[in-house]
């Protein structure tokens, strides 16, 4: 006789992949439910599966990951000239697979602590919605991210060996970051606000130069502070709608310690940060006089800063501005990007 618990998942439709981590009390009853799935259903439901997977990954926001590996790629050729290719795919496939793994870790951790219960989802927050629609998917969320930390190990591991001892506080610091965030460093608001912006700055612009040259540089350090302030902006205004579902349970984050309107100071003062860096680092001679044009992403910040302020309190309303600050995030370090390969082109 099959238990109403195994009804229950074959009514919800539930494919053979699940049924393989499912703890049934007999192996006939998994036989039954499977026998009874028709191939249409069991496509179906495998094709929601990988849906779900993927969903988990958050592909959509792995773009940010190429972006700042490809401005450590811009001050390296910039300072040093040709580069390995080889070491460059490879910084970029160990990078995404630390954001992977931040992703999928944050999946599993908001699922399991019931935050994902208590969000109102945007397209930036709230997270993807994936385990509490597709609860079984829970192991498979932390497998990747265990997995994807491994690899991220492995690469650092190589270009340890290859590059010495010098790569280990930057890796140390972005595998820290990794684990630390959405369990700790989510409850104390300074740790919080810079976190992500040193992963996707310091650690992982300065990581792909020294990779790719064999050294750290004054170039590469102030071209990672562009996107520190920008991504640390991306989190920030993140978190704006979850405000009340994090204090839930228990983050500490700005938007919760002094309110929305307030927080709107701090991403005025990175945007602003972020945009001095690239005269700053003309006028240092640490970046070619063409980065200037990287000034252009103004354009959009400066109307993204207006609008936050206006609707810092309005979800609905904030969502277009979320989109514009996500455009200014990737685009602005794509901008310096270019400029640094123009510059590079020998004259003549």
């Amino acid at each position: 006789m099959v238990s109403k618990s195994t009804r229950r998942f074959e009514t919800a439709g539930w494919g053979i992949i699940e049924h393989l981590w499912m703890p049934l009390n007999s192996f006939g009853e998994r036989r039954v439910v499977q026998m009874r799935h028709t191939p249409f259903a069991d496509s179906k439901t495998n094709i929601d599966t990988l849906k779900g997977v993927l969903r988990l990954m958050r592909l959509p926001f792995l773009v940010l990951t190429p972006t700042c590996v490809m401005l450590g790629v811009g001050t390296a050729v910039w300072s040093d000239g040709p580069i390995s290719v080889f070491y460059a795919i490879l910084t970029l496939v160990g990078a995404v697979c630390a954001h992977i793994c931040v992703n999928s870790l944050n999946e599993y951790l908001d699922f399991r602590n019931g935050l994902d219960f208590r969000t109102v989802r945007t397209p930036f927050s709230g997270g993807s919605g994936v385990l509490p629609s597709q609860p079984q998917l829970a192991h498979v969320a932390l497998t990747i991210a265990l997995v994807a930390l491994i690899f991220t190990g492995l690469v650092g591991l190589f270009f340890v060996a290859v590059r010495g001892l010098a790569l280990v506080p930057v890796g140390i610091m972005g595998l820290a970051l990794i684990v630390a965030y959405t369990r700790y460093l989510t409850r104390h608001p300074w740790l919080c606000l810079v976190a992500p912006g040193l992963g996707f700055g310091p650690v992982m612009v300065l990581g792909t130069h020294f990779v790719l040259t064999g050294q750290y540089s004054g170039t590469a350090l102030l071209a990672s502070l562009i996107p520190f302030f920008l991504v640390n902006n991306l989190l920030l205004l993140n978190q704006f709608p979850d405000v009340e579902a994090d204090m839930s349970v228990g983050r500490k984050n700005f938007p919760i310690t002094i309110g929305r309107q307030a927080s709107c100071h701090i991403f005025c003062a990175f945007i602003v940060l972020a945009y001095l860096m690239i005269p700053l680092g003309v006028g240092l001679t640490r970046l070619p006089a063409i980065s200037l044009i990287t000034l252009a992403g103004l354009l959009v910040a400066i109307p993204t800063v207006i609008g936050v302020y206006r609707y810092a309190e309005a979800t609905a309303e904030l969502t277009p501005f979320a989109y514009m600050n996500l455009a200014v995030t990737i685009f602005t370090p794509l901008l310096l990007s270019l400029a640094l390969f123009l510059d590079s082109i020998p004259s003549g």
